[in-house]
């Protein structure tokens, strides 16, 4: 399915055009797990509407890595042919434990597999497996160093036709020259392009067509991660007939008897006019629209003191499906401890005054030549742990010592050779950074802790000391690159022995501020192994269904591997649609 793809030539027509419309199933949300549910279910021969609340499809899933966790696909095991569901199953045991329903876990375990087959084998959506991605708790029991994260393959938007302007675009601050996306692969050869001739060939390849795409089409075409997933969906949902309509509110659900038979909704047109439709389904409603992040008071009362412009998650997270669906009976899970998935992210103004929350995975904090300090210029944390784990330790030490900011450092070199945050590798073009703020530095280290308001003689001891321990290659305080994950996102070019330490010994120092941003939802609606919503009662509310981020995460608010937001959601759409078609035909 992934050659020989005929491009679209039409725009799609995703405004309301009649006041009642009657279809088999209807999928709130187009993320990776409204699209699988949605995609699911035109192979199945269903009609199928799509609502998006916002202009753009696509939500968070299209503006993240989009590495989706499930184990047991056909291309993992030819990358890791050892790997098993019981090995699975024990992993997460090791990993959630009673964070979440092992029964949810063993539904996604025995369908992930088969989701993910059909969606290669019958539309454009393909994806390519790495030989190094390690789960993220890789000291535990069960885990594995590859096979289980796979990736989308880039994609070809000229296939979308107009139609690619419905794909939420990329966060610029992930772009480079202007708006050309990059990934792993694309980084690699883009940092070697002097290097070797593989290197320049690959770069200049890549630079070429967009400098092309830039002058024919005003926009980079060439899509890879989170782009190129949700184009690809797209593109075969649009090719099989789906309907699809943006910026389009569901104001509430249709009952009939007991059971969600519809949904009504509004769109306001491009002439000012709201236009208002019905729509009926025999199959029910799946909700897939991201959860409860941007939600205006569950916000306040779920993650409080976590402003709303630190979360990168796509605006559509508003949490109003939910409310709709509480007013069901529905019930809201608490995930424990905390209700979201972390990242520290840093923060810059841009020039059209929004605001752009940069995302620290792994290109900066576990290099080495990189530290980060609380406000006492004290270190706190292992910097080459999971971004997760990261964000939760800023917000359990704000409470003792403030970190809210945390100031990453490095120096010179490593800025260099790694980038910190927005600022590429290279460390060219400074001087803007330098002058709005987000980055600060010293010519010394007594200088840059002036400059960060915190103690000279905590950091300078803080660093003397850290620089021990990576000329030791042990860091006996926080045990920094000690588990294979860990090692993996250090640098394997590294001279020293640990591949995440390194010393801070060339001025200038620089810094730049971290805040713990949510990215993703980990409380939702609770559903069963069919991801059908459930009541006070724990009984199916019949007709209503939940996948990806509106429901509660399987992981508990554990973190254990990348991609266990997408990885579920995909899987859990292709139950919903499975399920509801299924309960529509045995009904007839």
């Amino acid at each position: 399915m992934s050659s020989n793809l005929t491009p679209l030539k039409a725009l799609i027509n995703t405004n309301l055009d009649q006041t009642e419309l009657n279809v088999d199933l209807i999928v709130v949300g187009s993320g990776g797990a409204g699209f699988s549910a949605a995609l699911n279910a035109v192979l199945d021969g269903a009609k199928v509407v799509l609502i998006e609340s916002t202009e753009f499809v696509g939500g968070t899933t299209a503006t993240s890595a989009a590495t989706s966790w499930v184990p047991g696909t056909k291309k993992g095991l030819e990358v890791n042919p050892d790997d098993s569901p019981e090995r699975v199953k024990l992993f997460l045991d090791k990993a959630v434990g009673q964070g979440s329903d092992p029964q949810m876990r063993q539904a996604f375990i025995e369908h992930g597999p088969q989701a993910i087959q059909k969606l290669e084998a019958q539309t454009a959506l393909q994806f390519q497996v790495r030989q190094l991605h390690p789960d993220y708790l890789s000291e535990l029991e069960g885990s594995v160093l590859r096979g289980r994260a796979i990736e989308p393959q880039p994609f070809d938007g000229k296939l979308l036709g107009p139609n690619l302007r419905l794909v939420r675009p990329p966060i610029p601050e992930f772009t480079v020259l202007g708006g050309m996306m990059v990934d792993r692969d694309d980084i690699f050869h883009l940092l070697r392009l002097t290097q070797t001739w593989k290197s320049f060939k690959y770069s200049a390849r890549i630079i070429a067509r967009h400098l092309l795409d830039k002058i024919f089409h005003s926009t980079s075409t060439r899509l890879v991660m989170g782009n190129a997933m949700i184009a690809r969906m797209l593109y075969s949902y649009l090719q099989k007939g789906g309907q699809l309509l943006t910026s389009c509110e569901v104001t509430s659900f249709v009952q009939t008897e007991d059971a969600v038979t519809g949904v009504r909704v509004s769109q306001t047109q491009h002439n000012g006019m709201i236009s208002s439709c019905t729509i009926n389904s025999k199959a029910g409603v799946i909700l897939a629209s991201g959860g409860f992040n941007k939600h205006p008071s569950k916000r306040a009362q779920m993650l409080p003191g976590i402003k709303r412009e630190w979360s990168p998650a796509a605006p559509g997270h508003t949490g109003k499906m939910q409310d709709l669906a509480l007013g069901l009976g529905a019930i809201l899970g608490s995930s424990g401890k905390t209700h979201a998935f972390w990242a520290p992210v840093s923060i810059r103004k841009r020039k059209d005054s929004s605001v752009a929350a940069f995302p620290h995975f792994v290109m900066d904090r576990g290099k080495p030549g990189m530290i980060s300090v609380d406000s006492n210029g004290m270190r706190f944390v292992n910097e080459s742990t999971s971004y997760h784990l990261f964000g939760l330790a800023m917000q359990e030490h704000h409470k003792v010592t403030p970190c809210i900011p945390t100031w990453l450092i490095c120096d010179a070199p490593a800025l260099r050779k790694y980038g910190l945050g927005m600022i590429r590798p290279g460390g060219s073009g400074l001087k803007a950074f330098l002058d709005d703020g987000y980055l600060k530095t010293g010519r010394t280290l007594k200088e840059l802790a002036q400059a960060l308001n915190i103690p000279a003689s905590n950091l300078e001891s803080t660093i003397s000391k850290f620089n021990q321990f990576a000329k030791q290659g042990i860091d006996e305080d926080f045990q920094r690159g000690s588990t294979d994950y860990q090692r993996a996102n250090g640098d394997a070019t590294w001279t020293g022995k640990n591949p995440c330490l390194g010393e801070l010994s060339q001025g200038p120092f620089y810094a730049i501020e971290l805040y713990p941003g949510d990215i993703g939802a980990s409380s939702g609606l609770i559903a069963n192994t069919n991801a059908q919503v459930l009541n006070s009662s724990n009984k199916p509310i019949k007709g209503l269904y939940v996948c990806g981020n509106e429901m509660q995460s399987i992981m508990g608010n554990v973190y254990p591997a990348p991609g266990i937001t997408i990885g579920p959601g995909v899987t859990f759409g292709f139950i919903a649609s499975t399920h509801a078609l299924k309960s529509l035909k045995d009904s007839t």
